[in-house]
């Protein structure tokens, strides 16, 4: 009988003892039972029956089935799992589960099965492009069937360029209707391949190398980082917007495609990926998988498993893509790397730059973090020389970089949240033929229903937060539970029926721009307007094809897009960030104002980014629009380390939450009680939460701060029992956050 270590999905922060007639690797799932409940654990090592009680073994009870054949953790990522368990102190089999693809979440076999391919006919295949053209039955299609004959000739451009299409890849992108059609007409073959290792190397060498010609900057940056490959170390690419960061990506890319190996690059938003995909798709000429939340279990576990295998040399995904098993991965790029999308808010709470850094180090692989806006804790790291730190300061292609311009509002009239100044900035870009950007991070109609004749808002009673109108559909939404109501026609308190919205969001704001430049066409890019897969990349090139002239949008907007017409950006409303209680507003109010004021003036048009305040005096809007984001975070550095605030200092926050606000002070001060005598750590709170109250829950934090990692680290592998035992005797839901970036 042979004793299993399993990591059991399940909150509670130690492995479990099972049996089996056979040994199994570590690494390979396993089928157990626990509670009661069927579910998939994780082996992580052998047990000897010495180290279990004589007296439970009788009670261990035996794994119900081993579902892989190998493993599917190497022996690096399972220790790349216990790090993850130590320093975020997360229960393992919580850790496990979440490493894994949903699709093998759940008792599937990890055998990879290559999903069909489509061919052409065979006489179709050997065709030159003139035969294709001429040929009898692509004749026929086009004159009676347009769609398949469209999705007829990609499939024969595909084979041209060398390129396997899967039959999920080409339902999507040539319509499953026409491919269906195709396949019934005999047009084109359903076939199955084995798995052909490294085949995209094959296909990448065949190709011919196209580089752009980089800059002075640019090829000191490709030359540095391209002669040390074989190396890990972690290189942080500073370069003002539109300075040509993924021309650099690109070159260096090409030299670890053309060693045989593999590539990852994380990207903030699902939005990123199309213009992204697309254009790495088009440098390198082999397939590019692609992961997100987007995607089905099916489509994320396909891309899994081709990396896995060695069948895709590039990948490209948001946070969670981190944990994708590589065959043999050679580069790891985070670009945007100070976005806060990097960082997971629940559950198990990591990082994914940081966790990166870590992979890389044990893979003994490069990492490099670009970005134009540097975190501070990024910045600070390269200063102390633990990062090697790269600047590109000239836009690429002779563009120039855009003039910066406060609009005073004070005493100036207001139409739509935007001054007359403003507008007739707006009208003068219009008329010259340009396109303009107008930015406002608040979605929705307007974030109020006020009414006239008592003052009352009408707010969501689950999280005491004004409901915020949507026109689109007559209704009123929470943004934090997502609570839907219709509009309502009278005040709840007294009945009155004068009912006016107050404030404005990203939906008025094109109604009034609509009203203000009807002869314009303006589009609005948030998460409301742009759902479905494809909406936001189509809404992209509609916008570069020049359909639409005005762009109203949110943070969707500021992140690495490229708008070669855009020549002014106008921001507005950014004055509550300017006196936030969070002590990390103003870096990532700098942040946002330099990434959306680099959207303008991309091209050979210089462009102009207008921030309209009500506070042109305050210190940080004079340091950004004189001076520049490096000046202001050299200044948030000095402010930081004065005191002793991260990077400086290191972080983590005891959360919890529960109707009763009792329970959470309990646990908190409990909390407080047991490290506030600690010399070297700081202990503040119990403090409100950010998002005090949600989904009928109170939300209180304490916050454990100290100058060394180590040291904090030991504190909370001391802790953290103890919460847990009080948290238990007290009902409460409760959660620990390292290296937070928020108080929410």
């Amino acid at each position: 009988m042979h004793y299993l270590e399993v990591a059991v999905p399940v909150p509670l922060r130690k492995t479990f003892h099972y049996t089996h007639s056979e040994p199994v690797a570590a690494g390979c799932r396993v089928e157990v039972r626990f509670a009661n409940r069927t579910l998939v654990g994780m082996v992580v090592g052998q047990a000897s029956q010495t180290d279990i009680d004589p007296h439970l073994t009788s009670k261990i009870q035996a794994i119900q089935q081993v579902l892989d054949d190998q493993p599917v953790m190497t022996p690096i990522w399972l220790s790349w799992l216990g790090w993850l368990t130590q320093y975020y102190h997360h229960p393992i089999g919580e850790v496990a589960h979440a490493m894994l693809p949903a699709g093998l979440r759940k008792a599937n076999n990890s055998r990879f099965s290559k999903p069909p391919s489509i061919v052409l006919r065979e006489d179709l295949r050997v065709c030159s492009a003139e035969q294709f053209a001429t040929h009898v039955d692509v004749m026929s299609l086009r004159k009676r069937a347009k769609k398949q004959h469209t999705a007829l000739t990609e499939v024969f451009a595909a084979q041209q360029q060398a390129k396997v299409l899967s039959i999920g890849t080409a339902n999507k992108t040539l319509g499953s209707a026409a491919v269906k059609g195709l396949l019934e007409k005999g047009l084109l073959q359903q076939v199955t391949t084995d798995i052909a290792p490294l085949c995209w190397h094959r296909q990448y060498l065949a190709q011919t190398p196209c580089h752009l010609t980089p800059n002075v900057e640019q090829a000191l940056a490709i030359s540095s980082l391209s002669v040390q490959l074989d190396t890990h170390f972690v290189a942080l690419l500073e370069g003002i917007t539109g300075s040509g960061k993924t021309e650099v990506y690109l070159q260096v890319i090409a030299e670890v495609l053309a060693a045989g190996k593999q590539v990852l690059i994380l990207v903030p938003e699902i939005g990123l990926t199309p213009q992204t995909v697309a254009r790495f798709a088009q440098r390198f000429g082999i397939e590019v998988g692609v992961l997100h939340s987007g995607l089905n279990d099916n489509e994320r576990l396909l891309v899994w498993h081709q990396a896995r295998h060695h069948e895709i040399g590039l990948v490209i995904g948001t946070r969670s893509a981190i944990f994708t098993p590589f065959a043999n991965l050679g580069l790891i790029i985070i670009d945007e790397e100070h976005d806060d999308s990097f960082k997971q808010q629940d559950g198990l709470r990591y990082h994914a730059r940081d966790v990166a850094i870590v992979l890389a180090q044990r893979l003994t692989i490069p990492i490099i973090l670009g970005t134009a806006t540097p975190s501070l804790e990024t910045l600070y790291n390269a200063k102390q020389g633990k990062f090697q730190h790269f600047q590109l300061q000239q836009r690429a292609g002779g563009a120039v970089k855009a003039e910066q311009v406060l609009i005073n509002t004070c005493q100036q009239n207001m139409q739509y949240g935007m001054s007359d100044e403003a507008i007739g900035i707006l009208k003068t870009h219009l008329e010259q033929g340009n396109q303009v950007l107008v930015f406002m991070n608040r979605r929705g109609y307007a974030p109020a229903v006020v009414c006239q004749t008592c003052g009352e808002v009408h707010l969501c009673q689950a999280c005491d937060k004004a409901y915020t109108y949507h026109q689109y559909n007559h209704s009123v939404l929470c943004h934090q539970c997502l609570d839907k109501q219709p509009m309502p026609n009278a005040c709840k308190t007294c009945g009155g029926q004068d009912l006016l919205t107050a404030g404005s969001g990203t939906e008025q704001l094109k109604h009034g721009l609509q009203a203000l430049f009807p002869q314009y066409q303006t589009v609005r890019i948030d998460s409301d307007s742009m759902r479905g897969k494809q909406k936001l990349a189509q809404t992209l090139d509609a916008i570069n094809a020049r359909e639409y002239h005005i762009l109203v949008g949110t943070q969707i907007l500021a992140k690495g897009h490229h708008f070669a017409h855009v020549t002014c950006v106008l921001i507005l409303d950014v004055d509550s960030a300017l006196y936030s209680g969070d002590f990390r507003a103003p870096e990532k109010l700098a942040q946002l104002v330099t990434q959306i004021g680099g959207r303008a003036g991309r091209a050979s048009k210089p462009g102009s980014m207008y921030l309209q305040t009500a506070q042109p005096g305050h210190p940080l809007l004079q340091d950004l629009v004189n001076n520049g984001y490096q000046h202001f975070a050299e200044f948030a550095l000095h402010e930081r380390r004065a005191v002793g605030l991260p990077p400086y200092a290191f972080q983590a926050v005891l959360r919890a939450e529960d109707p009763d606000v009792r329970k959470c002070l309990a646990l908190l001060q409990y909390g407080s009680g047991l490290v506030s005598h600690m010399q070297y750590l700081q202990v503040l709170g119990p403090l409100p939460c950010t998002v005090e109250k949600r989904q009928n829950r109170y939300r209180y934090c304490l916050v454990l701060q100290a100058t060394k990692r180590t040291f904090l680290q030991k504190v909370l592998t001391a802790f953290i029992p103890e919460i847990e035992t009080r948290a238990n005797q007290l009902r409460i839901r409760w959660s620990i956050d390292v290296d937070n970036i928020d108080f929410s």
